[in-house]
């Protein structure tokens, strides 16, 4: 099966995967894809069987190679205006548009793309694809695939994670940690509200919570690491809030989802016991009003930074094939950390640009596509050296 890197664009980006949803589809079209070239894929599926993560391995068995990292999951479309079919690449204007097109699936197409590539070079090192699914809700499915890398595949010399850098070699990003936050108040007559447990009203002093920590963050000094990011410091957000019954009743339920970008040197950890320390304190206040109040916590995801490393395999290698020596850091997380806490030498290097991921009318330039396909051309070249 011999295709264009543009026709494997057409290909991945033509299965709807949102994280939602099942990528089994599109999985098993990669599957066949590479067994059309003799190359075995390894499934890791998740625990009901509905999706799956998987990677292959070309070339010898032996130590020193280099993984391409991408994710086969997209954002949903809903609700976004949209000029065209979310799931067909249209070109215009120099532009590749459709949903996953930069994030990430030109990246995943250029990957494949390199198969035959790698094939006919005749590496002397191998070339490994990793792809995983549901990044987009919290990178949480990668460590399956990643312990699964480190049993039985050949240990990798650097890991190339795709995410749209503009082909610039970031060599560091923020960690991330997700909290499900649930309150549930006790319902009485707004007139006599003193006698009810208000859910929303509570939640709002957790978000006023993160308004204070969030200006304390910004007033400190950053740290050498914190520095070079934009902003330099941890942040909290809440982006969504749902709860309510009507304006005249204390609302007995609030939703909403706590986040964390913790900038390197600090421990996403000790960020997360610091938020269930303040609602524990506010639980207990509300449950001394009434007894079925009381707040529920559901970690959801915890994704750990992409530390600097010093003389690091992934940085000497991706500064070497794209000639970029500047310094790079990003405040929006990937995979890479949890590649590199599993001991690869871990960079994020990817074409096209994160400010038209998960927008209506997503894109990636024609041009940076082709940066990419020289990339991987050269990524060939030096793995048969």
């Amino acid at each position: 099966m011999d295709l264009s890197a543009r026709q494997i664009l057409d290909r991945l980006v033509a299965f709807p995967t949102v994280s939602r949803d099942s990528n089994l589809a599109l999985v098993d079209w990669v599957e066949t894809y590479l067994a059309s070239h003799g190359v075995k894929a390894h499934r890791v599926p998740n625990a009901d069987g509905t999706k799956a993560s998987l990677w292959a391995s070309i070339g010898p068995d032996v130590a020193g190679g280099v993984v391409l990292s991408g994710h086969t999951d997209v954002v949903p479309v809903d609700g976004q205006d949209w000029t065209g079919d979310p799931w067909t690449v249209r070109e215009s204007d120099g532009r590749l548009y459709g949903r996953g097109t930069c994030d990430m699936k030109g990246f995943d197409a250029l990957a494949l793309w390199a198969v035959p590539l790698a094939l006919k070079a005749g590496l002397k090192r191998p070339l490994q694809i990793a792809l995983s699914h549901d990044e987009e809700v919290g990178c949480v499915a990668c460590v399956g695939m990643i312990e699964d890398m480190v049993a039985r595949a050949s240990a990798a010399a650097a890991v190339i994670v795709g995410e749209p850098s503009r082909m610039k070699v970031v060599t560091g990003h923020k960690g991330g940690l997700g909290y499900l936050t649930h309150l549930r108040g006790y319902e009485v007559h707004s007139s006599i509200m003193h006698r009810g447990v208000n859910a929303i009203m509570e939640g709002a002093r957790l978000i006023d919570w993160a308004n204070r920590q969030n200006a304390e963050n910004a007033a400190r000094t950053p740290g050498p690491l914190a520095a070079a990011f934009d902003p330099p410091w941890t942040t909290l957000h809440v982006g969504r809030i749902a709860g309510g019954t009507a304006e005249n009743i204390t609302a007995g339920d609030c939703r909403f989802g706590f986040t964390f970008r913790v900038v390197p040197g600090e421990d996403p950890a000790a960020w997360g016991a610091a938020y269930e320390a303040e609602v524990a304190r506010l639980a207990e206040a509300m449950r001394a009003v009434h007894s079925e109040a009381g707040i529920t916590l559901q970690r959801y995801f915890a994704v750990p930074a992409l530390q600097p490393e010093e003389g690091g395999a992934a940085e000497a290698l991706a500064r070497r094939l794209t000639g970029d020596n500047a310094v790079h850091v990003v405040s929006y997380g990937t995979e890479a950390g949890q590649f590199q806490t599993r001991g690869y030498s871990t960079v994020v290097c990817g074409p096209g640009d994160i400010a038209q991921a998960h927008q209506a009318d997503e894109y990636i330039e024609v041009s940076e596509f082709e940066a990419g396909q020289r990339f991987i051309e050269a990524l060939v070249a030096d793995l048969a050296r």
